[in-house]
């Protein structure tokens, strides 16, 4: 049984979509940091570039551990960025009341309560130890 002969072209394609996993994929963890949402959708992405890349690679006879190294990447970030927009979407009345005191807040202690209110708000709705542990990360 004879080896099918791959062009040259097959080979840069495989390495280039081994490359545009790993890139999306710190992408999206870096969009997860700043905005969760589009983190969510940009992993996603990512994880699809991963999975396209891999049989690619194989196909190329390349080593398979960028496509890897990105489908963990973005694995990372879409447990990270649903949480967070999870998280998000529980605390939306919490967080716009918390930004309506902040409006009418002209001063640092003023902002300062408006904080402490959102807190302990975030708090009673939340399961017990959660505000704490939050605290002790950053």
């Amino acid at each position: 049984m004879t080896t099918p002969v791959q062009a040259p072209g097959d080979q840069q394609l495989a390495e280039s979509a081994g490359r545009r996993a790993i890139w999306l994929a710190i992408a999206a963890l870096a969009m997860t940091f700043m905005l969760p949402l589009a983190g969510l959708v940009m992993a996603v992405f990512a994880l699809l570039a991963g999975f396209r890349a891999r049989p690619a690679l194989r196909a190329a006879g390349r080593s398979t551990g960028v496509a890897v190294g990105g489908i963990v990447i973005s694995a990372i970030a879409l447990l990270l960025s649903a949480s967070a927009t999870a998280m998000q979407l529980y605390l939306m009345d919490e967080y716009a009341a918390y930004q309506e005191c902040r409006k009418g807040a002209g001063t640092v202690a003023a902002q300062n309560a408006c904080f402490a209110e959102f807190r302990n708000a975030a708090a009673a709705k939340l399961p017990p130890g959660v505000i704490e542990f939050l605290g002790a990360v950053e």
